[in-house]
């Protein structure tokens, strides 16, 4: 499955508080990306609140938006991306 960097701008700041609330917020993108067989893999989020850097799984960019506008998250861009692990060049 092909692995993304999405960036998003949260002009106030992206605020999801630590309770039941929160919890269900999560789980709903959780629920809608499945919907279009993308995973939210896990995120970054800048000091200042306003930007992330998320990381996703998902078949195509196209599915990747799809599933922002059901979200109502912003998308700035979406860049593939693989991982490079420095340990894997250790004996």
């Amino acid at each position: 499955m092909p692995r993304y960097l999405i960036e998003r701008t949260f002009p106030d700041g992206l605020r999801i508080p630590m309770t039941e609330q929160g919890a269900q917020a999560c789980g709903n993108v959780v629920k809608n990306n499945a919907s279009a067989g993308v995973t939210w893999v896990h995120s970054y989020v800048s000091p200042d609140l306003k930007k992330t850097f998320c990381i996703y799984d998902g078949p195509t960019p196209e599915s990747i938006r799809e599933v922002a506008g059901k979200n109502n998250l912003p998308v700035d861009r979406i860049t593939p991306v693989s991982v490079l692990n420095p340990y894997f060049y250790r004996s």
